[in-house]
């Protein structure tokens, strides 16, 4: 679903965060001074009456199962804002004060180091050296990209297909 910017409203938005079914799921993004004030599940018939859509549904056991009539976004999705306005999220290109890409890495001094910000072109550029180093070094299997949300979600897998 297309999205707008929009100082003071509801948004429809994919919260491609993993809903509980997998995938992603619809929701609706209240905004107010261009801060996100809730996130909800989308309600399908604020546009649609069930007449209109042929749905699913299904009886068993003198019980009727049928499509629920709003969105099941996950948990990640719906608490979202809180990661969005954590005072704990880097905004912007961070690096280690005695690090340098060209020259002495300091590794003894991860996690002890304080950090310096950077512009956004040197830190592109950082990332790019980085990238064909470790391609040099390495080869082209020495780095892993896998798209999907687990960044978003914190949790690790396997890359697919791999054990």
């Amino acid at each position: 679903m297309a999205s707008r910017k929009t100082k003071d409203n509801t948004v429809i938005r994919a919260l491609g965060l993993g809903g509980l079914l997998g995938g992603s799921s619809e929701g609706l993004v209240d905004v107010k001074d261009g801060r996100i004030v809730r996130i909800r599940p989308f309600h399908y018939d604020w546009k649609y009456k069930k007449e209109d859509i042929k749905t699913w549904k299904m009886e068993r056991n003198g019980k009727v199962f049928e499509q629920p009539w709003k969105s099941l976004p996950g948990p990640f999705s719906l608490a979202y804002k809180k990661r969005v306005y954590s005072p704990n999220r880097i905004k912007f290109p961070m690096k280690r004060v005695d690090w340098d890409p060209d020259g002495e890495r300091n590794p003894q001094n991860r996690g002890k180091s304080k950090y310096v910000r950077i512009s956004w072109d040197e830190a592109t550029d950082i990332l790019a050296k980085e990238i064909r180093r470790i391609h040099k070094q390495y080869g082209p299997y020495g780095i892993l990209v896998q798209g999907d949300g687990h960044g978003e979600c914190m949790t690790i897998h396997t890359p697919h297909g791999h054990s």
